[in-house]
């Protein structure tokens, strides 16, 4: 499985043996907690539910409250689903950690980018702007959207302005440079979704890893 969910704290660099300078982005993955086992008897699939970061009582609705009851764990902000493969066993209550994952290895990220609001479009789209001489009223407003008399009406699905950012975002295929156990870090190359504070799912890479 190697999956576990964290939140990026922000960027910053190391350097390797030979003097190379590496950036990183530091995921604090505090231990996750498995609460929940789903069975193909029960549910159909295997999976297990997992939490990441306790949460106060007083925070917590009534029926989430129930949930964490029935199974005998504490309560926690964010809940993950993860599915197992063929042979895979947990048990309610197990925990995950950064000492699961190797260093070298190659891992997916996946968060919510950042959200940029409504956004015309050029910047959503990279659509290209129209005359900037005088009088012209197209400097960065859209083109032709139809037809003329036939069709007379706009497809559905043309590109134009609207609400841009904050979609879930899969960065596949990062190394793993470094973890820090003692204090539940990964340092992985490169840039991974989202703002800094924002919740995050590393996970094994599902293309291959590197031969050792």
């Amino acid at each position: 499985m190697k999956t576990i969910i964290g939140k990026k704290i922000g960027m910053t660099q190391v350097f390797t043996e030979e003097g190379v300078v590496v950036p990183v982005t530091v995921i604090e993955a505090t231990p996750n907690k498995v609460v929940q086992i789903k069975t193909k008897e029960t549910d159909g699939y295997d999976a297990v539910q997992v939490g990441y970061a306790p949460q106060k009582e007083s925070r917590a609705t009534k029926p989430l409250k129930g949930h964490f009851e029935k199974w005998g764990s504490p309560l926690f902000k964010k809940l993950a689903e993860i599915r197992l493969e063929e042979g895979e066993a947990y048990e309610p209550g197990q925990e995950i950690t950064v000492a699961d994952f190797e260093e070298g290895k190659l891992i997916d990220v996946t968060g919510t980018s950042k959200g940029k609001g409504t956004q015309g479009n050029i910047k959503r789209h990279g659509h290209h702007r129209g005359p900037m001489s005088h009088g012209s009223k197209h400097k960065r407003l859209a083109g032709a959207l139809a037809a003329g008399t036939y069709p007379s009406r706009v497809f559905k699905g043309n590109k134009g302005p609207g609400r841009m950012g904050r979609d879930t975002v899969t960065v596949q295929n990062l190394e793993l440079v470094k973890i820090i156990p003692e204090r539940n870090l990964l340092l992985v190359k490169g840039a991974v979704p989202g703002a800094r504070g924002g919740i995050v799912r590393v996970r094994a890479a599902v293309k291959g890893q590197p031969e050792n």
